[in-house]
């Protein structure tokens, strides 16, 4: 009986979230990394998860937020641009999951659109249809370059940069990414663990943009938030901030980790999640 009841408060939950989707002003998609498990990339949870996705790492007893870290590129450039330089492949490569063009159609339904708040810097909203100047990557993308030494080098895009990778130690080959202006190493434009380097501007600027149109919501709001986790609760933290004027629904989709104060909890998939409310409309 109670597993029938926590069906029922599921769909009743789902039916909830398609109404606030459908009569919203704007939406307000916020993702961690969970939205792109549909996708095949890799769930970095616990040192398990990173090393079955990167077998060489494992051997040397490196867990990911130990190799997310700036220091690396200072005393480890190859190590540092095998780890880095082998996610820019696989980013390039993997196809968004059908999810992403689920929420891009509820985006053009809505008379004031969507805008996206992600913790991943794998460029996949960008890549299913997301215009670049509605989209907040909180900790910067992997598809952006800066100098290492910060020699006052704008950020740049990194395309056309190709890492050579040794796949077996997972470490890269020369040349490795340059800066322009001082001929010294480059780094992604991402924010790591105890980076004191990371150059903000544009992610900066991807935050007052955010604002001023959230400023000119008047209307009912939801929060959609897919796949973010309690590790690194930027996502979450911020999802709750902007659900808690009037008129505001936060819909919080993980399988994992659904505890939510105010809102609705859904204990699924993104993908999963996307579809069911999509034929809930």
């Amino acid at each position: 009986m109670e597993g029938m009841s926590n069906a029922t408060d599921l769909e009743d939950s789902l039916r909830f979230a398609a109404r606030a989707v459908k009569e919203a002003e704007a939406i307000v998609i916020t993702a961690g990394a969970g939205m792109g498990v549909d996708s095949g990339l890799p769930d970095f949870r616990g040192p398990e998860g990173f090393w079955n996705a990167y077998p060489a790492f494992r051997d040397l007893g490196l867990r990911f937020e130990q190799l997310a870290n700036p220091d690396w590129f200072f005393d480890d450039p190859a190590l540092a641009w095998g780890f880095y330089g082998h996610r820019l492949s696989l980013y390039r490569r993997t196809v968004p999951h059908e999810g992403f063009a689920t929420l891009l159609m509820w985006a053009a339904e809505a008379p004031l659109g969507a805008f996206v708040f992600t913790s991943n810097v794998d460029g996949q909203f960008q890549k299913a249809g997301f215009p670049d100047d509605r989209i907040v990557e909180c900790h910067g993308s992997i598809h952006f370059l800066q100098c290492l030494r910060s020699c006052g080098e704008p950020i740049r895009p990194a395309d056309g940069i190709q890492v050579e990778i040794d796949e077996t130690t997972c470490r890269a080959r020369p040349p490795l990414p340059s800066c322009p202006s001082c001929r010294g190493l480059a780094r992604p434009n991402i924010l790591m663990f105890g980076d004191m380097g990371w150059d903000d501007t544009r992610t900066d600027a991807q935050h007052a943009t955010l604002g001023n149109w959230l400023d000119g919501v008047k209307g009912p709001l939801v929060v959609l938030e897919l796949g973010a986790g309690t590790n690194v609760p930027t996502v979450r933290m911020f999802s709750e901030r902007a659900a808690r004027a009037s008129r505001r629904t936060l819909v919080r989709i993980n399988p994992r980790e659904p505890q939510l104060g105010t809102g609705l909890s859904l204990p699924l998939g993104a993908l999963e999640a996307i579809r069911r409310i999509d034929a809930l409309r």
